[in-house]
């Protein structure tokens, strides 16, 4: 509060045989204490000790102790008066002390939120709660002024003097009586924001030592890497990124608050961890890439040796086979050539990368020697396939004939499977496909058969024949 009484007045200490009430120390309590171990500004914390009328200048009360003199006394109706009057002022006293230390409690509250949330609940109870504090300040005024207008000492306070004093007395003490519940109703409201800035306070001291913790721990494995000659310039720039941030957290929420402070914290504890722990696998991650350099480079080599042989195959597809089964393959043996040339290449980029420690392009390198090794192979495996495969259905066709008309019976009875006539949206593939298929058979029978165009057909039937039967089945809920 920061009203005044307006004249200076002579001070005196109401009821010296009751026992004063200590007042509450706005520097203890468990929000003050968790916002002081959080960083929050003491500045914050000591706000209302900056503003708070000294607590005996306010308590102390007109007192008539006049040095060595003595006090006319009037009986009757005046000294009742008077001392209705007095009593009313120290109830008043009591009314205003009540207020102010709740008042004091409930602004460490504030301070915490402040200090803490930033949502719209908390903009608006801060809000709330200087509100509150002018209707504080307009009730102690009340008070004091009604203490400075009446000298309840006075040798000669006339009875009507003293009524009215108590009049207004009584008047300001219901007023700050009044404050003192609307502010208790408004403490009482704000229990869910202080809980949750409390709980992030606490949350705070632990995740910063995480971060610092996590910190070490990174520098240590780079430490520990470096010890057996390994390299770690990436994860040692990722790591030096790291120090700024540690410099804020030294810093405290004080200076960059709570929240932000939070979320520095936890952020720096993952990106360190993640250092951490690619440091402690390097070593194992440049084994394996020595592993790889080896294998990839001996798969080269092995399909160097299978390449030459696509011509061979080539050749004997041209002789007996018409042009429709082997064109497609022709340039297998060029692009071949130029794939395997291309990773020979790469494998060497990728050595040079690893003795230079450069650990992500040695391992994209060898991603890229991966992929053309993989395309080489099909390409020189589909030659040989090729061949096997036209061998086997010159020699028996009926094999190729008879297990597409087995998935072509077996769908079909499917589809009759509890009905008398099949549901069109599968009888229609189903006949195209029988229709498909003897036109293939036919097909075998000119001079110079075009075996590739009959198997590429059983194929695409099949396939047909398969997506008709997970319809059915799905349609069915999965029966048969």
């Amino acid at each position: 509060m920061t009203a005044t009484p307006s004249q200076p007045y002579t001070p005196y200490v109401p009821g010296a045989e009751q026992p004063r009430r200590r007042p509450a120390n706005p520097r203890t309590g468990r929000a003050a204490k968790t916002a002081r171990a959080a960083g929050v500004p003491r500045a914050a914390r000591d706000t209302l000790a900056l503003v708070a009328l000294p607590l005996l200048a306010v308590l102390a009360l007109p007192a008539a102790f006049a040095g060595g003199g003595t006090r006319r006394w009037f009986g009757g109706r005046s000294e009742s008066q008077r001392a209705e009057a007095q009593a009313a002022k120290d109830a008043a006293a009591a009314a205003f002390y009540e207020l102010d230390t709740a008042q004091r409690d409930l602004r460490i509250s504030i301070e915490t939120i402040r200090a803490v949330d930033d949502s719209p609940a908390a903009r608006r109870a801060l809000s709330d709660f200087e509100a509150l504090g002018r209707r504080i300040d307009e009730a102690s005024h009340q008070y004091i002024n009604a203490v400075d207008a009446h000298d309840l000492d006075h040798d000669d306070l006339e009875a009507s003097a003293a009524a009215q004093a108590r009049t207004e007395l009584t008047a300001a003490k219901d007023e700050l009586g009044r404050v003192k519940q609307d502010l208790d109703r408004f403490g009482q409201g704000l229990e869910p924001l202080l809980g949750k800035a409390e709980t992030q306070l606490a949350r705070l001291a632990p995740a910063v030592e995480r971060a610092r913790q996590a910190l070490l721990a990174a520098s240590n494995a780079l430490d520990a890497v470096r010890g057996s000659k390994l390299r770690a310039d990436d994860l040692a720039a990722r790591l030096a990124a790291l120090g700024p941030e540690l410099t804020r957290l030294n810093q405290g929420a004080g200076q960059h608050g709570v929240p932000e402070t939070l979320e520095r914290a936890e952020r720096v504890a993952r990106e360190a961890e993640t250092v951490r722990a690619e440091a402690q696998r390097l070593p194992e991650r440049a084994a394996e890439i020595d592993h790889r350099l080896v294998s990839l480079r001996t798969r080269a080599e092995a399909l160097t040796t299978r390449s030459g042989q696509v011509e061979p195959v080539l050749s004997e597809l041209r002789r007996r086979f018409t042009a429709a089964c082997w064109q497609d393959l022709q340039h297998v043996p060029d692009h071949a050539g130029e794939d395997l040339r291309q990773a020979e290449l790469k494998l060497k980029e990728a050595q040079a990368a690893r003795d230079d420690q450069r650990w992500p392009d040695a391992t994209a390198l060898l991603s890229t020697v991966r992929a053309l090794l993989n395309h080489t192979d099909e390409a020189v495996s589909a030659a040989g396939d090729r061949l096997r495969r036209l061998n086997a259905v010159a020699k028996d066709p009926q094999h190729e004939i008879d297990r597409t008309r087995f998935a072509i019976r077996d769908a079909q009875r499917l589809a009759m499977t509890g009905r008398n006539t099949p549901d069109p949206r599968h009888a229609r593939p189903l006949d195209e496909s029988v229709a498909r298929l003897d036109r293939a058979v036919a097909s075998l029978e000119s001079r110079h058969p075009d075996y590739w165009h009959f198997l590429t057909e059983t194929e695409a039937v099949r396939r047909t024949v398969a997506e008709v039967v997970g319809r059915i089945r799905e349609e069915r809920g999965g029966g048969a």
